[in-house]
């Protein structure tokens, strides 16, 4: 009895200092079990007071009455699955005729408290079936990313969501981005992982960076093309135009539409060509939009607009061309000139960090959902990288990408320097790196290429 004892009490002061230390070993140990009992002993009662159980039937009723027994009770929603996983508790449920999935989502945080977990969120997966996410812990507090990733072809894991899930960016279903927040927010983390995600892939990286080169240029020896001024930014753009015009004469080459060729196979943009004539993918990041934006002269004016132009043109065009755009700023408004609105209607993909006023958060999320303008200006200063994702489908999700050094992000794109390709377009804008730089030395700023 005493070594029962003994184990026992060093059991428990175990499970105390990993709830404590490590939240995530305390959940694959114990808090899994715990919950998933927790869940099913509680299940009924919790949806009979959350108001998510629908009265009996009509022949429930009559076959009580005739066979003289109690009432039917209320009937919760059927539990098709529930899987644990390595943050929180999936729950499949199937919904009762009456139910709505908007039932389920108006009472998450009454879940939350009911089960005595950390977060619970829930989506319609198909009509009458409803997927509630709970998390057992603040995956956000500590960001850990899973070991495995569902990647794929131009589909980036860049942060971990609120619910345990992998947030990716993927430019195939989302191909213009806009990153939103304020000094110190956590904007540079976010763009240090999304290029160290694409480094591996077979994709041509160009940065416009105004603020002298200081937050891309590092990562010079993976970027096809680099630009840390105004000048070099119209011309790097005009020069992407350009590009963009030749590979769509590439596709009108290749499409022969004649009777004999299935549907399938006609092309309408790069992805639809044959492999060894597929042109290589661009991703063009800005790093501060409104340095390209903003003049104080006739000249910068004039500069300003064929910038602003050329970047309408790549958001509206660039998409069959395999040109995707990532734009970061502190505020992206109509107060940075005309058609810029038009720009920002064209970036479907919304990030937004911690931002000071609700006037920049209603750049990103206005409208889209009033939910996430109030959940972006929510965001406290501590939690630095912590940011609201969106879309244009009105859906939104609290993110934070893993804190990644600038040091490890040179380092990984060290590594792929190999993959980046050779695009005779950009061949002047090529960043002037040394094969070799001493530990101290700094990178040179951007040169035209020489022969």
């Amino acid at each position: 009895m005493t070594w029962f004892m003994v184990a026992l009490v060093l059991v428990v002061a175990a499970a105390v200092i990993l709830r404590w230390r490590r939240p995530a070993w305390y959940w694959l140990t114990f808090g899994v079990t715990l919950a998933t009992l927790r869940v099913l002993v509680r299940y009924a009662s919790v949806m009979d007071a959350c108001g998510l159980t629908v009265p009996p039937s009509r022949w429930r009723l009559a076959l009580a009455r005739l066979a003289n027994r109690p009432v039917p009770q209320s009937r919760p929603p059927r539990i098709l699955r529930i899987h644990p996983t390595r943050t929180g508790l999936v729950l499949r449920l199937g919904l009762r005729p009456g139910q709505d999935a908007f039932d389920v989502a108006a009472a998450s945080d009454r879940l939350r408290h009911s089960f005595s977990l950390y977060g619970v969120t829930s989506r319609e997966l198909r009509s009458g079936v409803v997927e509630v996410r709970m998390t057992g812990y603040d995956v956000l507090k500590r960001v850990q990313m899973p070991a495995r990733t569902d990647n794929g072809l131009m589909r980036v894991p860049v942060a971990l969501r609120e619910d345990g899930s992998v947030h990716y960016r993927d430019y195939r279903a989302v191909p213009h981005g806009l990153t939103l927040g304020a000094t110190e927010s956590g904007k540079s983390v976010y763009q240090r992982n999304l290029v160290a995600g694409l480094a591996a892939m077979d994709v041509a990286l160009v940065g416009i960076d105004c603020k002298q080169g200081v937050e891309l240029f590092p990562l010079a020896r993976r970027f096809s093309a680099l630009a840390d001024n105004p000048d070099t930014a119209l011309d790097l753009l005009e020069a992407l135009v350009s590009h963009m015009a030749d590979v769509y004469q590439l596709i009108r080459s290749q499409q022969c539409i004649s009777v004999a060729i299935p549907d399938a196979e006609i092309a309408a943009d790069i992805w639809d060509l044959p492999a060894d004539l597929r042109p290589v993918p661009v991703v063009v990041l800005v790093d501060e939009v409104a340095e390209l934006a903003l003049f104080a002269t006739k000249d910068e004016e004039k500069r300003r607009d064929r910038i602003i132009t050329a970047l309408v043109r790549l958001a509206q065009l660039g998409r069959a061309a395999g040109i995707y755009l990532e734009i970061c700023g502190q505020r992206f408004g109509a107060e940075l000139g005309k058609s810029i609105t038009m720009l920002r209607s064209q970036l479907t993909g919304r990030t937004a960090h911690r931002v000071n006023d609700e006037t920049s958060a209603n750049m990103a999320f206005a409208d889209i959902s009033p939910d996430a303008v109030l959940a972006a200006v929510q965001i406290p200063t501590d939690m630095r990288g912590v940011a609201i994702a969106g879309d244009s489908s009105g859906g939104w999700a609290r993110i934070r990408a893993p804190h990644t050094s600038l040091r490890e992000a040179v380092n990984i794109c060290n590594k792929h320097a190999d993959r980046v390709p050779d695009l005779p377009a950009l061949a002047a804008f090529r960043p002037a790196v040394a094969p070799s730089l001493p530990a101290c030395a700094p990178l040179s700023k951007t040169a035209p290429a020489t022969a």
